[in-house]
């Protein structure tokens, strides 16, 4: 029976590059992890073995490196577009570059008052400390005429301890969960967002601004919404993304529902006024939803493991 060859691609996954910026005595870290797809005119090296048109992995490698040097790394998204620009701009067999970014985060390590008795603690500013909260992460899409930029977040954790409510839904023989009128509320954020600048002629967002931005929307609408569920909590957070972003025009959130259950202590004649939970990690509810700009077709993937 023929076969025939389906969507391909390659690349080097997973590149950790360190950039230090050294401003005099006090530096700055941007720590990420990248990963590069190319896909193109690359039919005979799966055919016939010929490397005539592949760019070597170990090349893209390199390229990362070199581009932290060259261009620094203003932004994980600004990072991104130059890689996805070189490879499909200087390569003819490359159509389209897909770059993936995962950003960890790092905090200056505060250290004593000039009073301190550990001398020039004051001028200590090359410490850092690794923050635990969310990964950030970006994927540039360039086909050499049109771009997509979908940023997001995971692992941000976060808790409503009261100001949440679960009641009025459907009950059949069984169902065993009681109702409840004042519950914690805590779930890991998993969000994407894509942005509307698809062309050079565009003024680019600024990036850096943009990700504090819309992390900041998303953790207030969760901490300002009075919640009767969780999707409500997601509607609110996205939607409160999106009238306070302009340069955002759809946002897909995956919120697993930690579940926090009241302890029975009343074999050991105590009441448990809401005060003690055993918090379980599985299984658990899993509450996906996307929201767009009015006017505006879905294009984030309803799975966000693939993105």
């Amino acid at each position: 029976m023929p076969t025939i060859l389906g969507q391909n691609q390659y690349g080097k996954a997973e590149n950790r590059v360190v950039k230090i910026t050294r401003d005099g005595a006090t530096h700055h870290i941007k720590d990420l992890n990248v990963s590069v797809a190319l896909s193109g005119d690359m039919d005979e090296v799966h055919l016939s073995g010929s490397n005539a048109n592949v760019l070597p992995t170990d090349t893209t490698k390199n390229t990362v490196y070199a581009f932290a040097k060259e261009h620094g790394i203003e932004s994980a998204e600004q990072f991104g577009i130059h890689l996805a620009r070189h490879f499909v701009t200087s390569q003819e067999p490359i159509r389209t570059a897909r770059i993936r970014i995962e950003e960890y985060a790092w905090e200056r390590i505060a250290t004593s008052d000039a009073n301190s008795r550990f001398i020039g603690a004051d001028e200590v500013k090359h410490s850092f400390v690794r923050q635990g909260q969310e990964t950030r992460v970006t994927q540039i899409t360039y086909d050499g005429e049109s771009w997509e930029v979908v940023s997001g977040l995971k692992d941000l954790v976060v808790m409503n301890s009261t100001n949440s409510e679960f009641w009025g839904y459907v009950k059949d023989k069984y169902t065993t969960l009681p109702e409840a009128y004042d519950r914690i509320l805590a779930t890991q954020v998993s969000a994407r967002w894509r942005f509307n600048w698809t062309d050079d002629e565009q003024k680019a967002p600024n990036w850096e601004k943009s990700y504090e931005q819309v992390r900041k929307h998303m953790l207030q609408a969760f901490a300002e919404t009075y919640s009767l569920s969780l999707q409500q909590t997601l509607y609110q957070m996205g939607s409160r993304i999106i009238e306070n972003r302009s340069e955002i025009d759809e946002v897909r959130f995956s919120l697993p529902n930690k579940h926090h259950f009241l302890v029975d202590l009343e074999p050991f004649g105590l009441k448990n006024d809401n005060e003690v939970y055993f918090a379980a990690d599985r299984p658990y509810g899993l509450i996906e939803a996307t929201i767009l700009r009015d006017g505006c077709e879905p294009k984030i993937p309803v799975d966000l493991t693939n993105l």
